[in-house]
C-alpha cells in the first residue's frame, strides 16, 4: 500500500436489520419522510445517492487486538445523518470536477474514482455544497463504522462472505475477484443500511486524524481532530482482503489506485 499504514480492528456487533434498504423503490428528494431512517435522496441530478442512517450506539474498538483497536468505548450518535450508498463514482467526480484522476479510468463512470487524496475530497466537497447549498462532508470514522457494521455481526460490511459483498484479493494469493482493479458500484450485496461496498473496491477517507489509540475519543460520533499529519482510510480495497473495523493512517496528500472515499452529509 505505499505510505498506507494499516493496522488491523476487530470488534464486537450488535443487531440491527431493521433499516435494510428497498432499492426497487425510487430515490426520493430530500422532504420530512424521505429523512426517514433507510430511505435515499440526492439532491441534484449528478449528485451522489445519499441513504438516511439512524441514531443509535455501539461499542467501537477491541481490547484483543492491536494498540490502536484500544480501548473499547461507547459510541452515541443521537441525530441521524445521510450517508453515501455508494463510493464516489468517477461519472460523479468528472460531472463535478470536470476531470478524471483515476488510474482504473477504463472501468468507466460507474467506477469509484481513485487516486484522489483527502485534500482532494475535500475539494470536490467543497464545490458539492456550493453547487447544492447543502452540508456534506467526510463521515467521522465512528460513523464510518457504525455505518459499515449496520448493527450486524459480520466480519466485513454486510456479510461473513466476501465474494458476496465486495471486490478483493486482486494482490492476494491465492487471489480474490477483483481482477486486479476497480469494479462497478452497487453489483454485490448492500448492507443492512443499504450501503454498498464499504468492504472493498477503494479504501475510503474519513475526516479525522489518526491517532494511535482510543484514548481520549469522542463518544458523541464526531471527528476526532488532531495534528492532520495523518488522515484515516477505512474498508479495504480491490488489493487485500480487509476486515470491517480495520484502520490506518496516510499523509492528507497521498494519492493511490486503491484510495477514494465517500461522503456524508448532515441532516436538518
Amino acid at each position: 500500500m505505499g505510505k498506507l499504514r494499516i493496522l488491523l480492528v476487530a470488534l464486537a456487533f450488535g443487531s440491527l436489520q431493521a433499516y435494510a434498504k428497498d432499492d426497487h423503490k425510487p430515490v426520493e428528494k430530500e422532504s420530512g419522510a424521505a429523512l426517514a431512517a433507510g430511505k435515499s435522496f440526492r439532491d441534484c441530478a449528478d449528485c451522489p445517492e445519499m441513504v438516511v442512517i439512524p441514531a443509535g450506539s455501539f461499542d467501537m474498538g477491541s481490547n484483543d487486538g492491536d494498540t490502536n483497536e484500544k480501548p473499547v468505548h461507547r459510541v452515541t450518535i443521537t441525530k441521524s445523518f445521510a450517508m453515501g450508498k455508494t463510493e464516489v463514482t468517477q461519472g460523479q467526480w468528472k460531472a463535478l470536477m470536470g476531470d478524471n484522476p483515476s488510474k482504473s479510468a477504463s472501468c468507466g463512470d460507474d467506477c469509484p474514482v481513485e487516486m484522489v487524496s483527502w485534500k482532494d475530497a475535500q475539494a470536490f466537497i467543497q464545490k458539492l455544497n456550493d453547487k447544492t447549498g447543502k452540508q456534506y462532508r467526510l463521515p467521522s470514522e465512528a460513523e464510518w463504522e457504525y455505518a459499515c457494521r449496520a448493527g450486524g455481526t459480520h466480519l466485513y460490511c454486510g456479510g461473513d462472505d466476501p465474494d458476496a459483498i465486495s471486490w478483493y484479493g486482486g494482490l492476494a494469493t491465492p487471489a480474490g475477484n477483483s481482477g486486479k482493479a476497480t469494479n462497478p458500484v452497487a453489483t454485490k450485496q448492500a448492507n443492512a443500511f443499504g450501503l454498498y461496498d464499504m468492504s472493498g473496491n477503494v479504501w475510503e477517507w474519513v475526516e479525522d486524524s489518526y491517532h494511535e489509540n482510543y484514548d481520549g475519543a469522542p463518544t458523541d460520533g464526531s471527528a476526532w481532530q488532531g495534528d492532520g499529519a495523518l488522515h484515516v482510510p477505512r474498508g479495504g480495497s480491490w488489493s487485500y482482503l480487509q476486515r470491517a473495523v480495520k484502520r490506518g493512517g496516510s499523509e492528507p496528500t497521498y494519492r493511490f489506485g486503491t484510495i477514494g472515499f465517500r461522503l456524508a452529509r448532515t441532516l436538518p
